[in-house]
């Protein structure tokens, strides 16, 4: 009977010391109470506050510095895309078109928000987009665009729109793609790839917001092509 209820009880611990810390408004880095003090606090043994806090930091919620403390964790974005990742990943394997609902998630994202930058983006932010899209178009006069060059593009793109919980999504669409390169279809036509990009910033520094949406959405289509061919060649 006690281990039947040993679940609910570790999930009601984690979730006591969670609100501690919205309760205290403490910030990343702040220190946690002691142990000894997490313990008279919830009014349980020091060895589940231990397993609590050592799921805590599984989670990024709290960073265990032995000899030091516990203290509340980074707050990155980091377990939901290693989420997203793994799950694109084997459902990928098992031969679902996980990777093709994980680009549509990211051009939602992306194409809904993007209208936001058009105009509004300072004169070193465009440089900034510009220069990398020179960069494309050089790579692609002797080959593909790289995908690092490409990867930073939509890094500075995304940096415009000032919200860090967008970044989960290009960077678990950027890393389930590199795991799964061999099934993402035929590599696209690099002028192309410069050729959309450069539509991009354009749009943007015309501030006409249509048609920075509009941009976007060609350049995903170009890529949601490929993956439908690739799936449809895999089955």
């Amino acid at each position: 009977m006690a281990a039947g209820h040993s679940l609910p009880m570790a999930s009601d611990l984690l979730e006591r010391i969670k609100q501690i810390v919205i309760d205290r408004r403490l910030p990343p880095g702040a220190p946690l109470p002691t142990e000894r003090e997490l313990t008279e606090l919830l009014g349980t043994g020091r060895t589940c506050v231990r397993e609590a806090l050592k799921a805590l930091q599984a989670m990024g919620i709290v960073e265990i510095r032995h000899g030091f403390g516990t203290y509340v964790g980074p707050m990155t974005m980091a377990p939901i895309t290693e989420g997203l990742v793994f799950r694109t990943v084997a459902g990928h394997r098992r031969g679902e078109d996980s990777l093709l609902q994980l680009l549509e998630l990211r051009e939602a994202v992306e194409t809904g928000l993007a209208g936001r930058l058009a105009g509004r983006l300072a004169e070193p932010e465009l440089a900034e987009l510009d220069a990398i899209v020179t960069r494309m178009e050089d790579e692609s006069l002797t080959g593909p665009v790289r995908t690092e060059t490409d990867r930073a593009f939509h890094a500075a793109f995304c940096r415009g729109l000032d919200n860090p919980l967008i970044d989960a999504v290009p960077e678990a669409f950027w890393s389930a793609f590199h795991r799964l390169r061999d099934g993402a279809g035929p590599p696209p036509d690099p002028r192309t790839v410069s050729a959309r990009h450069r539509a991009i910033v354009t749009a943007v520094r015309a501030g006409d917001a249509i048609r920075t949406e509009e941009a976007i959405r060609d350049h995903f289509c170009d890529i949601r092509t490929r993956l439908r061919k690739a799936y449809r060649f895999a089955r």
